[in-house]
């Protein structure tokens, strides 16, 4: 039975907005909710809350724009169950993964490349948008990994190794996923079905002579 949808990605969407608007007025949401290399084993839930915090509205728009265009779909795909599993594990690798080289971290860019990995693994030949450029989602995948590998080298403030973490971890969720959900081809879909007169046909033209 197909879950209902219940439009996660956007619901996600508004926590986030409304955990910003929070933090213009009180500070103490960054400093007391943000991942910190130092005290996430003393504050495991920071893991998790660090999602919801943004920068800048930049930050939040780019974030919110990819989690409800990608999000919505991989949610008509898998379902709102299998789709919030796979955003807040992929957010919570990301951010264990990435508090291995950065200070701090915030944002839910981690989660997202999460969904973008098992949407890349479930529906390979997906067509996206890359900057104005379609593409196979796993072209897109291809070249999301080497953007974010390069951007390590970069001086800027991006945790693209979370991003990596996040994009990677998606992955191999998708490929677990990819037997239940992938396309099937219309051969494996199709029952085939031999008769006995079909046989005895084909023994008469190949066997009996």
């Amino acid at each position: 039975m197909k879950e209902e949808f219940k439009f996660s990605a956007l619901w996600l969407s508004l926590i986030c907005v409304i955990v910003y608007l929070f933090e213009t007025r009180f500070s103490f949401i960054v400093q007391d909710f943000a991942p910190s290399s130092n005290e996430f084993l003393a504050k495991p839930w920071i893991l998790l809350t660090y999602i919801f915090i943004h920068a800048n509205v930049k930050h939040l728009f780019f974030n919110l724009f990819a989690l409800v265009l990608f999000g919505s779909i991989l949610e008509l795909i898998i379902g709102y169950k299998k789709f919030l599993i796979v955003f807040f594990l992929s957010g919570i690798i990301s951010g264990i993964g990435g508090l291995f080289f950065y200070n701090s971290m915030i944002g839910a860019s981690g989660a997202i490349f999460g969904i973008l990995g098992v949407l890349g693994a479930i529906r390979p030949k997906a067509v996206v948008w890359v900057w104005g450029v379609p593409m196979y989602m796993i072209f897109a995948l291809a070249f999301w990994v080497v953007l974010n590998f390069l951007g390590i080298f970069s001086p800027e403030n991006v945790a693209y190794i979370s991003h990596l973490f996040g994009l990677f971890f998606g992955i191999i969720i998708g490929m677990k996923l990819r037997r239940e959900y992938g396309i099937k081809s219309k051969k494996s879909e199709e029952e085939i079905h031999i008769s006995e007169e079909e046989i005895e046909k084909w023994e008469d033209k190949y066997l009996r002579r």
